[in-house]
């Protein structure tokens, strides 16, 4: 499998401001600061919902936004943080459009999960040295260039002068037999600064929703369940493994939602048989984005029972035995994967924001001579000794829709 990057629009949010500087690093060198503001006003369709407050930002982290007289309410106007001492920018991408025609963004590492490598972030012109960022913090990148530079296409609407650009950071793909895959943030985002006699706006245009969900599938001849931990910590300390498997989503709860390279815990279980020699074993478990476990792309999440080797992000088996609190314990099995999404195969870009996972599971008799037991190593290992089951004691199961969000 091979590991590489390629290139995907980074989610921002539009404000307006006539002067910005930085507080420690930076600062927008704009002419006749005292010039009057010309009328502005903001258009966004729409900015996605934060996830968490973007006010709380590390003192050290903080980029001044806006003249350092600002008072609370041009601050808020502008969409900039306050604290009742300075104006500063939030944990999100701030695309600000000045009078004398230059865009300003500010690309904050924690504007999306996982957080954004503040190195990879670009403009679609990288050729121009002058389109690089003007300086890149540990919590954010900053960018200024004039409306006509770095790839900005320009046309007029409706009474306006319209510059458009595409600000994007890359994510790394992993490309399997089957199908590839990424677990890094990606979006896709254009932005304008507008202009006209009398006003300055900025436009967002936001693409890229999550499809609606679809149908859950599930099946088998060997009765067998696959089902998603929702358990979660609710105290200080707790151990979050054993918490994410105290209780499973429910058919009425899909589809559910999680973010890039959050855990997805999953359990498969042996149903209505009380035999404690019953072994339960996965034979090969995989993803698609869709319900049918035949279509294409593909995953692989297990071979044989151990993690798939050419994934960065390696499937993590659960142990389980008498301390867990279940009556067979050989009639469960455990994984936990990072979530992720499809990409296409042929140009690399995020596809698919739906996933369902899949497992072929076969029933083992243990005998003094045989074992059931599936050993994993990091090399190619030797099929374990066990008794072949027949095709009454196999089965494949699915789980329901688990749909990629960026929240």
């Amino acid at each position: 499998m091979e590991f590489f990057k390629c290139l995907f629009g980074v989610v921002v949010v539009a404000v307006l401001a006539c002067d910005v500087s930085a507080q420690h690093y930076w600062s927008l060198p704009l002419p006749n600061q005292n010039a009057p503001l010309l009328p502005q006003k903001q258009l966004v369709v729409p900015p996605p919902a934060a996830p968490f407050d973007e006010c709380q930002v590390a003192q050290e982290d903080k980029i001044q936004c806006g003249t350092p007289d600002i008072t609370a309410e041009h601050c808020d106007n502008i969409n900039c943080c306050f604290d009742g001492h300075q104006c500063f920018y939030g944990k999100a991408v701030t695309v600000q459009c000045t009078r004398d025609g230059q865009f300003v963004v500010v690309v904050a590492r924690d504007a999306t999960l996982p957080n954004i490598d503040m190195e990879s972030v670009s403009l679609l012109d990288t050729d121009d040295p002058a389109c690089a960022p003007v300086d890149v913090t540990s919590a954010f990148a900053i960018f200024q260039f004039s409306a006509t530079a770095c790839g900005t296409t320009f046309k007029e609407e409706d009474g306006h002068v319209v510059y458009e650009n595409h600000m994007s950071s890359s994510y790394e793909v992993g490309v399997g037999p089957r199908g590839s895959i990424t677990r890094d943030s990606h979006f896709e985002l254009l932005f304008q600064c507008r202009y006209s006699d009398t006003s300055v706006e900025a436009l967002v245009l936001e693409v890229d929703v999550v499809p609606p969900p679809v149908s859950v599938a599930a099946a088998g001849i060997l009765r067998v369940e696959l089902r998603l931990g929702s358990g979660q910590c609710q105290t200080k300390g707790c151990d979050e493994e054993t918490a994410a498997y105290s209780t499973f989503y429910s058919h009425s709860d899909y589809p559910i939602t999680k973010v890039l390279r959050e855990p997805v815990y999953v359990e498969v279980t042996i149903l209505e048989r009380s035999d404690p020699n019953l072994v339960l074993n996965l034979e090969h478990c995989w993803a698609t984005s869709n319900p049918n476990p035949q279509s294409m792309p593909q995953w692989d999440l297990l071979i044989d029972g151990c993690p798939y080797h050419d994934d960065r992000y390696l499937t993590t088996l659960v142990h389980i035995d008498g301390s867990s609190g279940l009556l067979y314990p050989t009639h469960h099995k455990r994984f936990i994967i990072k979530m992720f999404t499809f990409v296409d195969q042929s140009d690399f870009s995020p596809k698919k924001d739906t996933v369902f996972i899949h497992c072929s599971t076969a029933v083992c008799y243990p005998s003094s001579t045989q074992s059931c037991d599936q050993t994993c190593h990091r090399q190619r290992r030797a099929v374990a000794p066990a008794v072949r089951a027949s095709t009454s004691r196999r089965a494949l199961v699915s789980s329901g829709q688990v749909i990629l969000t960026d929240q």
